[in-house]
């Protein structure tokens, strides 16, 4: 039962597997859930999607969501994708082929040649992607994951949001797109109300006609908002198949090499962050976690030193193209070698926060553990004692949590900070154990040393860290 005054405001989340649904009160009772599958077509690097599977599964995801909902009034609803995601539309919109997905590698050639131009991208950014789009089927406009959706919702082609627009080349700071030969979108700064959902798209979707539709953020973003981490200082580590870092910070953190990338709020702040290679995609897919965790506890610190590499080549907190999974030593058992891949997340998560210390990025604020891997009490008490300091695990990690408070921001004009906080509930705060944090400051520290030698760390960066350990185990010295 529900309040006949109570208000929602919807989010969805575009994910790679499914598209989730949320409606959440200003407070942060979530008052409906939906999901929905989707499938793709992966092959070698490629990977893509049909963007009409996006459309049908969020009619069943906010069908199923707004479902049991009586009396409820939808404050508004925002939508997120996964960032880099790209593919072509008519004037009318509508998709003219398939999407191209965040890691679709097959635009290596394109981005090399970007680079040679002077434009800091990734092989798997969408600028590169959409040149090779156009090359390979010709002119279109150039429309991100979430754009097709809130098109759909209004019943016309809408601006993309600036968000979604970073891996595409748009320069946040001018507010400007590159001088590059593509049908490129208008940008709006996300939180923007781009129309109201259309009679055809309320019925499609069970969203009421005239409900407000509010420009979006990428799914990395929005799982930013959804750990309540939007006040200069404040960190969120996601750590779900790979491992991605995002922070807040007055100004734009500046990186030569590119692996860190700043995204900016709708208040004008800006939203630093980097995607590594590591995480839960390197654990052996046939194991129990819950058992192997247990088991785990026995090794610590593991017999072996590994950096668990989910694919070739690492992003983030160095740039490797060539770089592959190493493990240093021996793991005594399967237990062991559970252990050792564990341990080298939290490596490498604490090397991710020593390279943004290094770069100048403001770190006193509260961290959060979000992603599939905080389900995991373990491995949130490893990481944080590996980190030597408190991580905040939330109730609700969805993304489309933070697209609901992102709606509301939007439509409300509350601060999306402060809304935000209003909606995220805290589950846990981990506080790390310091005999643990000693003792895994040799093998961290051997980590470093192995990366150096092996040419994917560089000199600078390292001595950096190995500055902040020995200070770390200096008694009644703070780490700064």
């Amino acid at each position: 039962m529900t309040d006949e005054n109570e208000t929602a405001w919807l989010g969805i989340d575009l994910g790679t597997q499914s598209v989730r649904a949320l409606a959440v009160t200003a407070g942060g009772t979530v008052l409906g859930r939906g999901s929905a599958p989707l499938g793709g077509r992966r092959e070698g690097v490629r990977h893509e999607q049909d963007p009409g599977e996006w459309w049908e599964a969020v009619r069943t995801a906010s069908r199923a969501a707004l479902f049991t909902l009586t009396g409820v009034r939808i404050g508004g609803v925002a939508v997120c994708g996964t960032s880099g995601t790209v593919l072509l539309t008519d004037a009318e919109g509508r998709p003219t082929g398939p999407a191209l997905m965040y890691d679709d590698g097959r635009a290596a050639d394109e981005a090399a040649r970007l680079r040679e131009a002077g434009l800091a991208v990734q092989d798997t950014w969408a600028l590169p992607k959409a040149l090779w789009l156009a090359a390979a089927h010709g002119r279109g406009r150039v429309t991100h994951q979430p754009d097709t959706v809130t098109a759909r919702l209004v019943g016309r082609p809408v601006p993309t949001d600036s968000s979604h627009a970073l891996k595409t080349g748009y320069d946040l700071q001018r507010d400007a797109w590159p001088d590059i030969a593509l049908d490129l979108p208008e940008v709006v700064r996300p939180g923007t109300r781009l129309g109201t959902v259309c009679p055809a798209a309320a019925e499609a979707t069970g969203i009421p006609a005239g409900t407000p539709v509010v420009a979006g953020m990428t799914d990395g973003c929005a799982a930013q908002i959804a750990a309540g981490a939007l006040r200069p200082g404040s960190w969120n580590s996601v750590l779900g198949t790979t491992l991605v870092l995002k922070g807040a910070a007055p100004e734009p953190v500046r990186d030569p090499t590119g692996v860190v990338y700043n995204h900016r709020a709708p208040d004008g702040t800006w939203l630093p962050g980097g995607a590594s290679s590591v995480g839960a995609g390197a654990l052996p897919a046939d194991a129990d976690p819950v058992a192997m965790d247990q088991r785990a506890a026995a090794f610590e610190p593991s017999g072996a030193i590994a950096y668990p590499l989910v694919s070739r080549g690492e992003r983030f907190p160095f740039r490797a193209p060539d770089a592959t999974a190493l493990t240093l030593g021996t793991p005594a058992d399967d237990a062991d070698r559970w252990a050792g891949l564990l341990q080298g997340v939290g490596f490498a998560e604490r090397l991710c926060l020593d390279y943004l210390h290094h770069l100048g990025a403001p770190l006193d604020g509260p961290l959060t553990f979000t992603g599939g891997a905080a389900r995991s009490p373990y491995w949130n008490q490893l990481r944080a004692d590996i980190l030597g300091r408190p991580a905040r695990v939330p109730e609700q990690t969805e993304p489309a949590l933070g697209m609901a408070a992102l709606a509301l921001h939007g439509t409300t004009g509350t601060p999306l900070a402060e809304a935000a906080e209003h909606m995220v509930r805290i589950r846990a705060v981990v506080e790390p154990r310091p005999d643990r944090t000693t003792l895994f400051a040799e093998p961290y520290a051997r980590l470093l040393e192995e990366l150096t030698d092996r040419g994917w760390l560089p000199a600078p960066v390292a001595a950096h860290a190995r500055d902040r350990l020995n200070r770390e185990n200096q008694p009644g010295r703070p780490l700064t």
